[in-house]
């Protein structure tokens, strides 16, 4: 009797086991599903949520709007042809009579060019002296002090003025430019890349243009397309007029 008390007890707490255990699972809700078995809402919301993600196409301006204006299109769509761009030009336009042959100058220019070298050729640089006209048609040299030999020796990167001199050799060895021919002022100048846009100089040309100044000189000049070195100024009559350096 016992014993068979015992198998009933055993055979309830089963039976009592596996109902609560079926019965948990039949009244607690899904707490979790596969990606496979989500299913998707209604479809308001699922048109809703995509509009939200979708990127936003930036609002569209006004040419007429007030505001930055529309640049001009670069190609004409009507015509078929692109705008060209205007050409700029900023370099001054020189005026100017360019000739390599000395011996087509005024007998009164060769004359003093000639004298120019022979003094600077010594050495000394005094010897420029009585070529320097005095009083009110003395030569204007564009250096320091009243005294015209002490303004060409301030150029010089030696105190006897020995480099201002090869200078002055270097010069007058190119052509030279006829500037305001016909007028009173009138003048040849040394060299005639003084009378000549840079722009336009040939090969041969850059290489005289390169025994005077260095080639970090020329790129310097060919920006604003002149040259603006040393240059020496004679006038039809034979007076030396000027040295300096400008453009």
């Amino acid at each position: 009797m016992l014993f068979f008390r015992h198998d009933t007890a055993r055979s309830s707490a089963a039976f009592a086991a596996v109902f609560s255990v079926v019965v948990s699972a039949t009244a607690l809700p899904h707490s979790a599903f596969a990606l496979s078995e989500l299913k998707p809402g209604p479809a308001g919301q699922t048109e809703q949520a995509q509009a939200s993600e979708a990127p936003k196409e930036p609002a569209q301006v006004d040419e007429g709007a007030d505001g930055i204006p529309m640049p001009d299109p670069l190609v004409n769509r009507q015509g078929g042809q692109q705008q060209a761009a205007p050409e700029q030009n900023d370099a001054p336009q020189i005026s100017a009579q360019i000739e390599h042959d000395i011996s087509k100058a005024p007998e009164p220019v060769r004359r003093l060019r000639q004298l120019i070298i022979d003094a600077a050729s010594t050495g000394d640089i005094e010897k420029l002296r009585p070529l320097i006209n005095a009083g009110p048609n003395q030569t204007r040299v564009d250096g320091e002090g009243n005294d015209p030999i002490a303004a060409l020796k301030s150029f010089s990167g030696d105190p006897e003025g020995l480099e201002v001199l090869a200078i002055i050799l270097d010069l007058l060895s190119t052509g030279y430019a006829r500037v305001d021919a016909g007028t009173p002022d009138e003048m040849y100048v040394f060299p005639y890349f003084a009378g000549k846009s840079l722009t336009t100089l040939s090969k041969p040309e850059k290489v005289d243009l390169l025994r005077i100044i260095t080639a970090g000189d020329l790129a310097d000049m060919q920006e604003y397309g002149n040259y603006s070195f040393y240059r020496i100024g004679i006038s039809p009559d034979g007076q030396w007029k000027f040295f300096g350096a400008g453009d």
